[in-house]
């Protein structure tokens, strides 16, 4: 049953807010797709390209979740541009621009990744507790999956990073 109006959901004042939310990660999830095709062509450790190429298939259907979500709302999926995501990913840029050639390049390619892992994690933390306030149990449980691999990838970069790109016997 899709529950859209205000009045018809528990916590209904956050409607407005949830959908807003969901507009601006399905605009930094479009930016990041397109921003880990460049970081894997940056990262130097093939580990490290590896878990790019892994996080951009798993960006895929973190849209593909999102549109679920709005489907769910009975809302076309629109998004509205992420200006923190921008933010973020032109750091990543300019990071990748400052250490080219740099034997820290990786663990700078990492620092940044991290970064937009916690405003994702960030995001999606609020995405899951907005839709159970509101009853969206469906929802929930799609935003949380991804709140859940956007976990694990950081995790995972901050293994990479320990393990090899900040170590000195990875040079």
């Amino acid at each position: 049953m899709k529950r859209t109006e205000k009045n018809d959901m528990p916590n209904g004042h956050l409607h407005e807010l949830f959908v807003d939310e969901l507009k601006d990660a399905l605009s930094a999830e479009k930016q990041l797709l397109t921003a880990l095709k460049k970081m894997q062509q940056e990262a130097t450790n093939e580990e490290l390209k590896g878990a790019f190429a892994d996080h951009h298939e798993q960006t895929q259907e973190h849209i593909h979740r999102l549109k679920q979500v709005f489907d769910h709302l009975g809302l076309a999926p629109r998004a509205k541009t992420c200006k923190a995501m921008q933010g973020l990913l032109e750091e990543a840029e300019e990071i990748s621009f400052n250490f080219d050639g740099d034997p820290i390049k990786d663990a700078a390619l990492i620092a940044a990744a991290q970064k937009v892992e916690h405003y994702e994690m960030a995001t999606y933390g609020t995405l899951v507790t907005y839709a159970n306030m509101m009853g969206h149990k469906q929802s929930e449980d799609l935003l949380q999956q991804t709140l859940d691999e956007e976990k694990e990838t950081d995790r995972l970069l901050t293994d990479i990073a320990v393990n090899k790109a900040n170590s000195v016997s990875a040079f």
